[in-house]
């Protein structure tokens, strides 16, 4: 019995030494606690003179609208909305968001001083790109402007500070703390072109944030805070601004020229959710060809109306230089890539005698100034602010204003596609209406530009 006994308590002692160490010491979580009050203060006092040194540089704008004072009959001034913006350069250029002064008469500026004292100047536009939403503004100040400093965003990381200063839902120079949390986004501009290699961050971003800082933990600029992603329309922890590396070639070219010219290629085109009504699932189906543009040197071919009153649908855009196009949106990041005077291939798909053909048509890009898409159906980008205006005084010949009106995009059926290529004209609602008028007709959401690319 003495030896069984021994044997069972042997037995147990080495049960509970192997059981003693129940996970690796390798799993263990090891906690620093070392991190001091005085270290954590002295994050907070570079945080907070990175604040105090930007403050000056980021600008309160106001824009305004006329109305008719239905008592005198006069033509007033009235707010429009708010937004945010920063000083560019010593002689006064101030750059925003294009969205936050379209549709307006005017705006005023109020730049803060260093000794704390707010001074508010009247703002002429000097010009804009509405495809990367960008504004130049121009105050004259007989006071020392402090620009902001201008930084890179080619090289930024996912989990770098961010540090978004602007004036959310009117509250002048409010500061919110983040991190970059994407990078390579995309957004849409006002034009309907897409603005890519956006920065994300999850700094709080809110309406009246337009056009305001996004800074690195140096206090130079990286982007400008220009959307949010919300459902609610208040932050959700989503926010997108344009990079540094955008601004910095926008931007100079609008103050000495006034505006950006893009290459195009001189036709209208018929949106993704129509052209695949029609049956066109892939590429870009041109509307029609501007007389003497580039497209129609290359022979390119837009959309008719035939004498049997059906419509024979045009070219389809379906490569640029071997790069494959199934959408307008790869379209225009494909041309972005080039300059005006530049040669590229097009690689087009065509409907002749019923058989589809594909073929190339070398062609020289044309230049063309950024214009804003007549909208035809309310198409609203997840922008932060109020929209703003093109009919501030300008050095340049200005704009007209557009307008925007509500409209409910209805879904057509899809087409039997007869022989050619054609479709029915009571399916584009052509009836006796100009051709060129279908890309209002056409399930209400074609651009209108005569030149859209």
């Amino acid at each position: 019995m003495q030896p069984a006994a021994s044997r069972l308590l042997a037995a147990a002692l080495a049960c509970s030494f192997t059981l003693r160490e129940p996970f690796p010491v390798s799993a263990r979580v090891n906690v620093d606690l070392s991190t001091t009050v005085s270290a954590l203060q002295q994050q907070e006092r570079t945080i907070e003179q990175l604040f105090q040194k930007a403050t000056p540089s980021i600008v309160f704008i106001n824009t305004y609208t006329e109305r008719t004072d239905r008592v005198t009959m006069n033509a007033v001034e009235v707010p429009r909305g708010t937004g945010s913006g920063f000083i560019w350069d010593n002689a006064g250029h101030v750059v925003t968001n294009y969205h936050v002064i379209r549709g307006s008469k005017g705006a005023k500026v109020a730049v803060l001083s260093a000794e704390g004292s707010t001074k508010t100047y009247d703002a002429t536009l000097v010009g804009y790109n509405p495809d990367k939403d960008v504004a130049v503004l121009k105050i004259d100040s007989v006071a020392t402007l402090r620009p902001l400093p201008v930084g890179t965003s080619n090289s930024l990381r996912v989990g770098q500070t961010t540090l978004a200063i602007g004036n959310p839902f009117g509250l002048d120079h409010t500061l919110t703390l983040g991190v970059v949390s994407g990078l390579g986004r995309e957004v849409q501009s006002p034009s309907g072109r897409p603005i890519t290699n956006v920065i994300q961050t999850d700094a709080a971003i809110n309406p009246g944030n337009s056009g305001g800082a996004l800074l690195d933990s140096s206090g130079r600029l990286i982007g400008m805070n220009t959307a949010i992603f919300s459902p609610s329309g208040a932050s959700a922890g989503i926010g997108f601004a344009i990079p540094a590396d955008t601004l910095s070639q926008q931007v100079p070219t609008i103050i000495k020229y006034g505006k950006v010219l893009r290459p195009a290629i001189g036709i209208s085109y018929v949106q993704g959710a129509q052209a695949r009504a029609l049956g066109v699932n892939r590429g870009v189906l041109v509307l029609s060809v501007q007389e003497e543009s580039s497209a129609a040197q290359a022979g390119l071919r837009g959309s008719a109306r035939l004498d049997s009153g059906e419509v024979r649908l045009g070219d389809v855009i379906v490569g640029v230089d071997g790069k494959p196009i199934d959408t307008d949106s790869d379209l225009f990041r494909a041309l972005d890539q080039y300059q005006p005077g530049q040669r590229v291939d097009l690689t087009v798909r065509r409907m002749d005698g019923g058989a589809e053909r594909e073929m190339t048509l070398g062609l020289k890009l044309q230049a063309a100034e950024a214009a804003v898409a007549r909208a035809l159906c309310r198409r609203r980008p997840p922008a932060c602010s109020s929209s703003g205006s093109d009919r501030l005084q300008r050095r340049t010949p200005p704009v007209r204003a557009l307008k925007a009106t509500r409209h409910v995009e209805p879904v057509p059926p899809r087409p039997h596609m007869h022989s050619g290529g054609a479709a029915p004209a009571s399916l584009l609602a052509l009836a006796d209406a100009p051709l060129e008028s279908a890309s209002g007709s056409l399930a209400g959401c074609a651009h209108s530009f005569v030149v859209a690319f």
